[in-house]
C-alpha cells in the first residue's frame, strides 16, 4: 500500500521547511477539510515526527460540516470555539490547513445568518484572532478532478499545473518583489484603470507584506490595506466564489471608502454579504497578484488572488500586520485582472505586465526562467 505519493512528499517538504519553518518540539495542527488529500496528511505526519515535532490531526468531512453550518447558531459555535478549538489552537506553534473538498459549492445552500454566526463566533476568534496572529500558518487546496473541472483543464494537466504553481521558486520571487515593495512604501495614491474599473485610494504610510510561500500555497502576492476612507471610484471583478455562492462578476461603486452601489450575477447573495456588518461595505486589504504560473480565474481564491497581472481589493476585515482599522466578520478577496496600475500618477504596469524597468523581474518571462 502506498501511503503517499512523490508529489505529496515534495509538497510536505516545502510546507514544513519553507512555509512554517518547522522546529523540533513544535506543536503543529494539520487540518484536512474534505476526505481527499489524506496522502498529504500522512506525508506531513511522517515528516513532522521525523523532525521531532508533534502533529495534531483534524480530519473534517465536508458533508458533516455542512450539517453543522446549517443547524448551528451563535451559541453552538461559541461553545465549539471555547470548549474545543480555541484552547487547542492556543497550544499550537504552527498550523497547516488543507482544503480538499470535492465540491466548492458544498455550502452554497447555507443561509447568510448561519454563515454570519459561524464567522463571528468561531472563525474570527479561532482563526483570524488566534491562528493568524499567533502561529506560523499556511493554507492550501488539494488537487482533484472536480478542482480540474473548475479550472477547465484535464485532470492530468491540472495536476501538473497545480504542482508547478505550488512549488514555484519562491526565493527568486522574493528577490523580484523587493523593488515593488520599496516603491509602494513610498507611494501615496494608487490608481487602477481598466475596463469597468477606475478607482483610486491612498496607501500613504501603510505597511506592505511580501508573500512568497509562507502563508498560502500557491503564493505570490504583495499586500497592504488602503486608508479606510480614501477609496473612490468603481471596480469590476473577475468570477468568484464566496461562502459557497458563485459570482460570475461583481461591480462596485465606492465613495469615501464605502460601497454605495453594486451589481453582480447574484445580487441577492451579494446584498446579504454586504449587509453582514458595517465593515463589510469597506475594504480591508489591497494586493498585487504575482504568481507567473496562474493565468486565469478558477473559482478558488487561494489561486485566483495570485493571478499574475491582477490586484485584489478586499471587502471586509483587515489583517493586523497591515491594518487600516476595518473590522468585519467577512474577508472576501475579490480579484481585478489586467487593470493599468499608476503609482502617484506614474504608469508602472500596463495591463498585466510591468513596464517600469526595475519591476520587469516580476513578469512571467523573468520569473519562469
Amino acid at each position: 500500500m502506498t501511503l503517499f505519493s512523490e508529489n505529496d512528499l515534495r509538497l510536505a517538504e516545502q510546507l514544513t521547511l519553507h512555509s512554517i519553518e518547522l522546529q523540533e518540539g513544535d506543536n503543529v495542527m494539520i487540518q484536512l477539510v474534505g476526505l481527499n488529500g489524506i496522502g498529504l496528511v500522512r506525508a506531513l505526519a511522517n515528516r513532522l515526527r521525523d523532525q521531532g515535532a508533534h502533529p495534531f490531526i483534524r480530519i473534517e468531512d465536508s458533508a458533516t460540516q455542512q450539517i453543522l453550518l446549517e443547524k448551528g447558531d451563535g451559541e453552538f459555535w461559541e461553545n465549539q470555539a471555547d470548549a474545543d478549538q480555541l484552547p487547542l489552537m492556543k497550544k499550537m506553534d504552527a498550523f497547516i490547513g488543507i482544503r480538499a473538498a470535492e465540491n466548492i459549492y458544498e455550502y452554497s445552500g447555507v443561509s447568510g445568518k448561519a454563515n454570519e454566526d459561524y464567522s463571528k463566533f468561531f472563525l474570527n476568534p479561532v482563526h483570524f484572532k488566534q491562528r493568524v496572529e499567533h502561529t506560523r500558518w499556511v493554507v492550501l487546496r488539494y488537487p482533484s478532478p472536480a478542482f480540474a473541472m473548475n479550472a477547465r483543464m484535464s485532470t492530468d494537466r491540472f495536476i501538473d499545473f497545480y504542482y508547478n504553481a505550488c512549488l514555484l521558486n519562491y526565493t527568486r520571487l522574493e528577490e523580484a518583489m523587493k523593488p515593488l515593495e520599496k516603491m509602494l512604501r513610498e507611494t501615496d495614491i494608487i490608481h487602477l484603470k481598466g475596463e469597468g474599473t477606475d478607482i483610486r485610494f491612498s496607501v500613504k504610510g501603510q505597511n506592505w507584506i511580501p508573500c512568497f510561500g509562507k502563508r498560502n500555497i500557491p503564493d505570490g502576492e504583495l499586500f497592504s490595506s488602503p486608508l479606510i476612507d480614501s477609496v473612490n471610484g468603481e471596480i469590476t471583478y473577475a468570477p468568484s466564489v464566496y461562502q459557497g455562492k458563485p459570482f460570475e462578476f461583481v461591480k462596485l461603486r465606492v465613495k469615501d471608502g464605502i460601497v454605495t452601489e453594486f451589481d453582480s450575477s447574484n445580487n441577492d447573495a451579494l446584498n446579504e454579504i454586504l449587509e453582514t456588518d458595517d465593515g463589510a461595505k469597506r475594504f480591508g486589504e489591497f494586493s498585487f497578484g504575482l504568481n507567473p504560473v496562474i493565468e486565469s480565474p478558477m473559482y478558488d481564491i487561494l489561486f485566483d488572488e495570485k493571478i499574475y497581472g491582477s490586484n485584489h481589493l478586499t471587502l471586509g476585515k483587515d489583517y493586523a500586520i497591515a491594518a487600516n482599522g476595518n473590522s468585519s466578520n467577512i474577508h472576501w478577496d475579490l480579484v481585478c485582472i489586467g487593470a493599468d496600475v499608476l503609482l502617484d500618477g506614474e504608469l508602472v504596469r500596463k495591463g498585466r505586465l510591468f513596464i517600469k524597468e526595475e519591476l520587469k523581474g516580476l513578469n512571467p518571462d523573468s520569473l519562469l526562467l
